[in-house]
């Protein structure tokens, strides 16, 4: 009650300072809380402030465009009866909806270059900017004052702002991350003395000890899937030493599928090493646990997120939503307590919206709430949460035997008072035997076996058996749903996506029988497990083919698909402009596509080449819209539906019509994002072009590289009457930062300046 009060005086005071700022142009208020309720209440005891000459790296988060609309079209992206049900965006499609404006970008980065901060990270793509600054240079410009305190329930010491901050700018930003070390992320596992087991394990690793080959067996069966063309990625607190990964596939007599990429998210290293304090544990055994559930996936990815004493979750979710390749299903073994349990909200609905699920551990310590207090982000509504059972099988590598709920599986109704979500609200899914609420969220989603029956190999240091955790349980999921998106694939459909509305109507439907084991005996302390969904194991563990089935479906009706890019231009009158028209079939489709355009103005006449687009159908047309020297300036949407075997599909490009006698150009780069290797150079390809009476020479410049990158265009400027192109080369230095940069192309000219951006990646 006391957070759901605290967010509601918070909202009051967001709304009346985005009221004072109209009027007195005061600085912005955020959209979530900042502040720490130990240091409000004083629990946790002040020891002064952090020197004004240290240095800190922080995320800064920009708000959706449209979370009205962004929630009103995951409805629709999950509902199978939608016309749109799982065709998922791509990562540009959903910032040109729903990410923010090239303009509101702009004016941030502009911001941070004033206040001093270096910018290290992040993109439009991905919604935030990540930055370091001085304390003080922090403090002047978000008007706190970082404070540092006695942790009340650690052995250690905790700096955090003494209010909330707010922005001179002319937009409310969403949250900003790194202004507090308060929570250090927990891993979801733990070890148990071998010699007090009460089952007796009948695993194929060493001592009887469950291999991650082993979960492979007792959940998937026979089935020949291995996760072909899939990529799974793991949310880490810190890096790993892959010695260990090596150590674990010998022991175990397996040979190691291939081996992982590591990834850098704010700038932490993707090292650990026992001799320097770091443990990889938790890092190794999600290793293991995926790519033996996946063994023929394409790739895994560990993104490491810290350095075990500092985090930044929005910089490691904002590049699992942006990387190429995407990972569709993500694995999550640790638990934080955020200062407002929606901060992280936008990512994993950007995650749903583009095919990708987020799979988190439920916790270890029994029923919520408990003495740890961590159930985040178990209880999100936009993941899902796997709890822990006690599996038995037949043999070593063998089948399924039986199963019991875990007793210290993580699960209960959502402490800070989250909502329920629709699919929770299926009628059948609550009840009184398993204990749920009605109004806020129930966890777990899922659970998979995750008693103390593991055989774990890490830090540098040798194997030993008596792991367990919920931590065993998630990147399991994570691997498994590697098998589902394979054969949906396979079967002509899309991916799944978040899984959550589809295995809720499995629960309550004839067939759940067949999709899970049913855990009904045991509890974790709080709630019992009980015939269908309960909050100790969910909907259960995963009946191999049986899910994967259900899930993916069988093969599909023939269709296609149908996609423009870009799907906005503008086209001087006179002049005329193309978008590329895409089709894509599935299920065996196999026929011509004819298209056509509606909606077109007075004056603008639109063509297609080639039309149709022979059999199969799975092609592109370029789509050329002439626009007549009198038609009327304005914007438009044209309808582009093609039409061929008996099915219908659409797509929209919006034409904007600008006047013949204005004057002023267009600036654009290809490609967009360059991955440079310290100490070497890239290059892009700066395009001007101007419109109507424009005859100006264009000066180029570049900001946001960073310090240790130099930016030069040939030639500069771009001689009038302005339209052509220059070589942008970025030479990066040898020390330069490993991560994403923003890099915004200015181009000045005639009195009108307009900007692009590349996005640059450094690596080793």
């Amino acid at each position: 009650m006391i957070r759901r009060l605290s967010a509601f005086f918070l909202a009051m005071v967001a709304l009346v300072s985005g009221a004072s700022v109209v009027g007195q142009a005061e600085p912005q208020a955020l959209l979530t809380r900042h502040v720490r309720e130990v240091t409000q209440t004083g629990q946790a005891q002040s020891l002064g402030r952090l020197p004004g000459a240290q240095t800190l790296r922080f995320d800064i988060v920009l708000p959706l465009r449209d979370p009205a609309g962004l929630d009103a079209f995951l409805q629709e992206l999950y509902d199978p009866a939608s016309s749109i049900y799982r065709h998922f965006l791509t990562v540009q499609e959903f910032t040109e909806r729903f990410g923010p404006s090239q303009d509101d970008y702009d004016e941030l980065i502009r911001f941070a270059q004033r206040s001093g901060f270096a910018v290290v990270g992040g993109s439009r793509d991905s919604m935030d900017l990540q930055l370091q600054g001085t304390v003080s240079a922090i403090e002047s410009s978000f008007h706190v004052t970082l404070g540092l305190y006695q942790h009340p329930s650690e052995n250690r010491t905790f700096f955090a702002p003494d209010r909330e901050p707010t922005v001179d700018l002319p937009f409310q930003l969403w949250h900003i991350s790194g202004l507090d070390n308060y929570s250090i992320p927990r891993a979801m596992l733990s070890h148990r003395d071998t010699r007090v087991r009460s089952n007796a394990v009948k695993g194929s690793c060493p001592g009887g000890y469950y291999c991650g080959s082993d979960m492979r067996a007792a959940y998937l069966g026979s089935s020949s899937l291995t996760g072909t063309g899939q990529n799974i990625a793991l949310l880490e607190l810190a890096g790993t030493d892959l010695a260990d990964l090596t150590t674990y596939y010998t022991n175990v007599g397996q040979t190691k599928p291939y081996t992982p990429t590591l990834v850098s998210t704010g700038g932490y290293s993707t090292t650990c090493l026992n001799s320097g304090g770091c443990q990889d544990t938790e890092q190794t055994l999600d290793m293991t646990q995926a790519m033996s559930m996946a063994p023929g996936s394409t790739m895994l990815y560990m993104y490491v997120c810290g350095d075990g004493s500092s985090f930044s979750e929005t910089a490691c979710l904002s590049a699992m939503s942006t990387a190429t390749p995407l990972s569709m299903q993500i694995g999550c073994s640790w638990s934080w307590n955020p200062a407002d349990p929606a901060t992280d909200d936008p990512y994993y609905k950007k995650f749903a919206t583009q095919g990708q699920n987020f799979f988190t551990a439920s916790g270890d310590s029994g029923s919520y709430p408990n003495s740890t207090g961590f159930y985040y982000p178990a209880e999100d509504a936009f993941v899902t949460a796997v709890g822990g059972t006690d599996l038995q099988v037949a043999g070593a590598g063998g089948p399924w035997s039986s199963e019991t709920a875990w007793s210290s599986s993580g699960g209960g109704i959502s402490p800070d008072s989250i909502a329920i979500p629709a699919w929770q609200q299926l009628t059948g899914v609550i009840n009184s035997s398993n204990k749920g609420s009605k109004t806020l969220r129930n966890i777990p989603d899922v659970s998979a076996e995750a008693n103390f029956d593991f055989y774990v190999c890490s830090d540098q240091s040798g194997c030993a058996g008596g792991w367990g955790g919920t931590s065993f349980a998630a990147p399991m999921w994570a691997g498994f749903m590697a098998l589902v998106n394979q054969q949906a694939l396979a079967n002509g459909n899309p991916v799944l996506g978040f899984i959550n509305p589809a295995v809720y109507n499995i629960g309550v439907g004839s067939g759940y029988g067949a999709a899970f084991h049913d855990i009904t005996s045991g509890g974790n302390g709080g709630f019992p497990a009980v015939t269908g969904y309960d909050l100790v194991t969910g909907w259960g563990s995963p009946n191999g083919v049986g899910l994967i089935n259900a899930l993916a479906g069988t093969t599909s009706s023939p269709s296609f698909t149908i996609s423009a890019s870009p799907t906005s231009v503008s086209v001087v009158q006179g002049k005329n402009g193309t978008s590329t028209i895409t089709t894509a079939i599935s299920g065996g489709f196999d026929a011509a596509i004819t298209l056509s355009a509606t909606g077109q103005p007075t004056g603008v006449t639109v063509g297609f080449s080639p039309n149709p687009i022979a059999a199969p159908g799975s092609s592109t047309s370029t789509m050329t819209m002439t626009v007549g020297s009198t038609t009327a300036t304005g914007t438009y949407t044209i309808t582009v539906t093609g039409v061929g075997g008996g099915v219908t599909q659409t797509t929209t490009v919006s034409l904007t019509v600008t006047s013949s006698s204005s004057a002023d150009f267009t600036i654009g780069a290809s490609p967009t994002a360059i991955t440079v290797a310290q100490g070497t150079t890239g290059t892009s390809t700066i395009t001007t072009a101007v419109l109507g009476s424009f005859n100006s020479a264009i000066t180029l410049s570049a900001s946001g590289q960073g310090g240790a990158q130099k930016v030069t265009f040939s030639p500069n400027p771009i001689a009038a009457p302005g339209s052509g192109t220059s070589t942008m080369t970025v030479k990066v230095g040898k020390t330069a930062f490993i991560g994403k940069h923003t890099i915004t192309i200015k181009g000045t000219g005639g009195g009108k300046t307009h900007t692009t951006t590349v996005i640059l990646t450094v690596i080793k």
